[in-house]
């Protein structure tokens, strides 16, 4: 029997927050240390990108990093996940460390792609994790290509695709669902909505904006909206929503408002929206705030517990920002490795 009866039935699931367990205490400091990380860790990338280090593109999730935390720890160790360029949150939930995403996109040794992918080209096979894709879109039939491997090889996988608003609209992805649905894929399709993809607000450039989940109705896909912003609601919907393509092997959508705090990427000053609308995301869609208010309010963690918590993060990051000034550039070898080259 299918979990869901009717959009209606989830809707009262994520709203209700008596119908959702709350986990340990520990689960969510561990979750609270892990996001606090990746907005850390965004921030210095941004650093280190102004003062000409990083080169090329740069995209940072801060303002989105209850996303990845969520989705990692709902997924089994064997589901795998893929996304776009705003992936540095993914990468290091699934098992990267901070040293690896960063080198890489400094281009140094050690980073996950041997520092010759950069920011677009982060990929942890260990961890599941297979980018990190600039092709807008390109998420969406990469993950589809991963879920029909699952299936063929009988794994009980699920592939986790992300990609964002702007996306939506690209054909790959409608190609894609028809494609899951005709074949009975395990796959779940995430559209993160932070409103205004690359700069153009949602609603301007997305026909039915509203209802970007509903994009696979054609393809009898069903669909389902959430907030992105209390990591333990999203974590919740994703142990559900896992469970059920997992039960089916069948596609679904869920479609996460969200909101970025930085611009599409380093380069964009985001003048296409107000301070004072930004503010007011800061101020009241934070998630890092919202648990926090969480640890405090309801399972009595004390203002110094939490503040010993980011002493940490603000330690472990400093020390990685001072290590980084020691990494080297790729050896010149490196060139043509890992290049097919072929030769008369």
């Amino acid at each position: 029997m299918s979990l869901f009866l009717s959009q209606s039935s989830f809707s009262s699931l994520q709203t209700d927050p008596g119908k959702i367990a709350l986990p340990p205490v520990e689960v969510l400091k561990d979750w609270y240390r892990q996001m606090l990380y990746i907005r850390r860790f965004e921030e210095l990338c941004a650093k280190i990108y102004t003062s000409g280090i990083i080169r090329g593109f740069c995209h940072l999730c801060i303002g989105q990093e209850a996303v990845p935390v969520s989705v990692c720890a709902a997924r089994d160790p064997k589901d795998t996940v893929i996304t776009s360029y705003r992936c540095h949150g993914h990468a290091i939930t699934c098992g990267l460390s901070g040293k690896e995403v960063l080198a890489e996109l400094m281009g140094r040794q050690g980073g996950s792609s041997k520092g010759k992918g950069g920011s677009m080209h982060i990929f942890s096979p260990q961890g599941r994790f297979y980018g990190g894709h600039g092709i807008v879109g390109a998420s969406s039939a990469l993950g589809t290509g991963m879920a029909f491997a699952h299936k063929y090889k009988n794994e009980d996988a699920v592939c986790c695709a992300f990609f964002g608003d702007g996306a939506a609209n690209q054909g790959q992805w409608f190609e894609s669902m028809n494609m899951a649905r005709l074949w009975k894929l395990p796959v779940l399709y995430i559209v993160e909505n932070n409103g205004y993809s690359m700069g153009t607000a949602v609603e301007r450039g997305c026909a039915g904006a509203d209802q970007l989940w509903r994009r696979g109705e054609a393809f009898n896909i069903p669909g389902y909206r959430c907030s992105g912003d209390d990591v333990v609601h999203l974590y919740t919907i994703f142990k559900i929503l896992l469970q059920e393509v997992r039960y089916t092997s069948c596609p679904i959508v869920l479609e996460i408002d969200t909101y970025r705090f930085k611009g599409h990427s380093m380069s964009d000053p985001g003048h296409y929206r107000s301070k004072e609308s930004l503010e007011q995301a800061k101020d009241n869609r934070d998630p890092l705030t919202l648990l926090e208010n969480r640890l405090i309010g309801h399972y009595s963690v004390s203002s110094n517990d939490i503040e010993t918590v980011q002493d940490q993060i603000k330690g472990e990051i400093r020390q990685l920002a001072k290590d980084s000034e020691s990494w080297n550039l790729p050896d010149l070898y490196e060139l043509d490795q890992d290049v097919w080259i072929e030769t008369p």
